[in-house]
């Protein structure tokens, strides 16, 4: 596969899954699940208040799950932490963000008490799946491809991406619903909730200046720049605090959660505040381009390059418990570099 999918390095921030999931936009293949799968949808959550058999609205249709899963499968960015957060210890999992192990990052207390198998991205094996004998896959934040659900749709009942969700922009408050649904906790997933959009309360509140000022939050790799647009999770969570995303950029959104700007173009992250993610490059090389000095808001010093792992990690995980981490840590940074 590509230099640009997930790999475990000194130069990792959680802004490789910019280069991971814009490949998947062209690579990804196969999957399905064993469920009632309509030809319509009418929510993008769930009913059945947490009793079994309870039934989730997907792109694909209403999945019934008949009974308490007891081996699910979580393939989708960043499923299997928060099913793990839901008190559902996955037998498989992804590692969308290379983090290695038992594919969780720091910020997570949870813990496994037996490692899950870990299971391909972007081309999940789909053997190694079935082998598992799932009850329950999980891909509600995943690229929303008809024949990748199919495939998965004859091994076990699939959770897919929620009604017109698609190209990996499941909003985190979905992708905790549904699958606090198809788990059978669906409170445990509503205090998630509840807990995060009180932190971006307070986050907000106590930034009043955020409020107006225009954002951009773009990535650099071996292959040149980037900016995400308004559904990237990056993008959401600086919006939350009441910043607008860059105009310049936004109006070129397409359906995907990026888009390119080249050298020439450079000028058009210019924003009141610049937030950029190194992609298997050093930071040196954001910070050190010439071209990148040229920015007014990085002459000005309004620019933050994130070049902590963990940091970069949480700010594209989106869960609730990396959202808070990333809270916690790119808030400070935002707020420096605006008051410069």
């Amino acid at each position: 596969m590509s230099s640009l999918l997930p790999r475990r390095g000194s130069i990792r921030t959680a802004a490789v899954a910019f280069a991971a999931v814009a490949l998947a936009t062209l690579t990804a293949c196969g999957g399905g699940s064993d469920s009632d799968a309509g030809s319509a949808s009418t929510d993008a959550t769930a009913t059945g208040a947490g009793a079994f058999p309870t039934t989730v609205t997907t792109k694909f249709g209403d999945v019934t799950i008949k009974s308490q899963p007891k081996r699910v499968v979580a393939l989708g960015w960043s499923d299997a932490e928060v099913a793990l957060s839901l008190g559902v210890q996955p037998v498989g999992a992804s590692d969308w963000l290379a983090f290695g192990g038992e594919g969780l990052g720091p910020w997570v207390t949870e813990k496994y008490t037996t490692a899950p198998e870990i299971i391909g991205t972007l081309e999940p094996e789909y053997e190694k799946i079935a082998a598992l004998k799932p009850d329950l896959i999980l891909d509600v934040r995943s690229s929303g491809d008809q024949k990748r659900y199919d495939t998965l749709s004859k091994i076990a009942p699939t959770v897919d991406v929620p009604k017109d969700g698609d190209n990996y922009l499941t909003p985190w408050t979905e992708q905790t619903t549904m699958i606090a649904q198809a788990l059978g906790v669906p409170e445990k997933g509503k205090a998630l909730i509840d807990a995060t959009e009180a932190d971006f309360t307070q986050a907000a509140a106590a930034n009043p200046d955020f409020k107006g000022k225009t954002i951009t939050v773009g990535s650099k790799s071996s292959e040149g720049y980037g900016a995400y647009v308004s559904g990237d999770s990056r993008v959401d969570l600086v919006e939350k605090l009441g910043f607008e995303n860059n105009p310049t950029v936004q109006k070129q959104a397409g359906d995907s959660f990026s888009i390119t700007v080249s050298n020439e173009n450079l000028k058009q992250l210019d924003a009141d505040v610049l937030v950029m993610l190194p992609i298997f490059i050093d930071a040196k090389e954001v910070t050190g381009d010439p071209l990148f000095q040229a920015i007014p808001a990085v002459k000005a010093g309004h620019d933050v390059v994130i070049d902590d792992t963990n940091i970069g990690n949480a700010f594209s995980a989106a869960t609730p418990g990396a959202t808070a981490y990333a809270l916690e840590k790119v808030v400070p940074l935002i707020k420096a570099a605006l008051a410069k």
